[in-house]
């Protein structure tokens, strides 16, 4: 029997995840206590989150349920932990940050900075920690969408503070410079400027920062992807052929330098109309779905043109969307993408003691 059992919940698969659990190595044991008469299940995870507990313990027990005979019962023992995960060569994750996911599209105009903010906010309802950088030192987009302009403090005169935006911590160049103001730099500049906004912001024991990329495959986006230590990234686009052009680049850029692509957000996959609800893909059908076959990654998730989600981030209010379908879309897209994350190999980094080898 229990031979069988353990049969069938490697064969479960939850919602957010692209495998079986037999392939994820996720059940760790199944004991038997004869004083109830029940099985024991203990899982391993490694990322914490309520909503993933509940739907991988409720696919379990429907899994099992057929198996137990009358008077016996099961229960989930969930060991879960958030991880550091592995990352470039040649990189370590930073010490306050256990992963740095980047969210890049390639095109400018297919929604990156909603889908970023969106994710992240989803990420911390989710109860992680969670940061969020605005990476557009040309354009950016955080300070409008989140609604504030505060501006960021120091303790010492060297670092800032992450301004804390309902519950997440953030950090853009628009903090810190006039919103009309045009950044008229070279490259070499607005990669020292974004290198010093990661490095000299004090972010707090983050789970996960998620970077909002600006659009192509340039210099910035090239520094992210060499020099700061990122465990996974996401390509957001269009269904629209011209958007899906530009979203291979990204995909060919994450993978030659060895940062491991989660998989592809489509978004503006529908438009819904505000007065009756009827979705109409006014720009193509499932071209990110097909990118991403293409590209052998996951499609974390289509999302519709909504205008609640326009208008709640013109009011820097994406809280606004909590209790709405959407936001439940956006949900599942994060836990997919952490889930995905979750499957790497851990970070061990300075995980080993010092050797030292002396000659006597």
């Amino acid at each position: 029997m229990k031979e069988k059992i353990i049969n069938a919940l490697n064969d479960v698969k939850v919602i957010y995840d692209n495998k079986r659990l037999g392939e994820l190595l996720r059940i760790k044991s199944v004991e038997w206590q004869e004083s109830d008469q029940s099985y024991t299940v203990t899982i391993a995870l490694n990322f914490e989150s309520k909503t993933y507990n509940d739907a991988l313990v409720k696919a379990c027990s429907e899994a099992i349920e057929p198996l137990l005979q009358r008077g016996q019962s099961a229960r989930f023992v969930i060991n879960a932990k958030n991880v550091a995960h592995k990352v470039q060569n040649g990189l370590k994750p930073m010490d306050n940050i256990k992963n740095i996911i980047a969210v890049g599209s390639g095109k400018g105009g297919v929604g990156k900075s909603t889908t970023s903010i969106n994710l992240a906010h989803a990420l911390k309802n989710e109860g992680f920690t969670v940061g969020i950088l605005d990476a557009d030192i040309y354009g950016p987009s955080m300070p409008k969408m989140l609604g504030t302009n505060e501006r960021p403090r120091s303790r010492d005169n060297k670092s800032m503070q992450p301004i804390d935006v309902d519950g997440l911590q953030t950090m853009s160049i628009g903090f810190l410079v006039d919103e009309e103001n045009a950044m008229i730099w070279r490259a070499p500049m607005a990669v020292g400027a974004l290198t010093q906004l990661l490095n000299d912001t004090m972010w707090r024991d983050l789970d996960y920062l998620i970077i909002d990329m600006p659009p192509g495959t340039g210099d910035i986006q090239l520094t992210l992807s060499q020099k700061i230590p990122v465990a996974g990234s996401v390509i957001v686009t269009t269904p629209q052929d011209i958007a899906l052009i530009d979203a291979r680049k990204g995909i060919d850029m994450f993978n030659k330098v060895d940062v491991p692509i989660l998989g592809v957000v489509e978004n503006m996959s529908t438009h819904v109309c505000s007065h009756c609800g009827h979705e109409e893909a006014i720009f193509g059908t499932d071209g990110g779905k097909a990118l991403a076959e293409d590209s052998h990654v996951p499609l974390l998730g289509q999302l519709p043109l909504d205008i609640r989600v326009r208008q709640a981030l013109d009011q820097g209010q994406v809280h606004a969307l909590d209790a709405s379908d959407i936001a439940l879309r956006y949900q599942e897209i994060a836990l997919k993408m952490v889930s995905h994350l979750s499957q790497r190999p851990k970070d061990v980094a300075g995980k080993f003691p010092k050797i030292v080898v002396e000659n006597r």
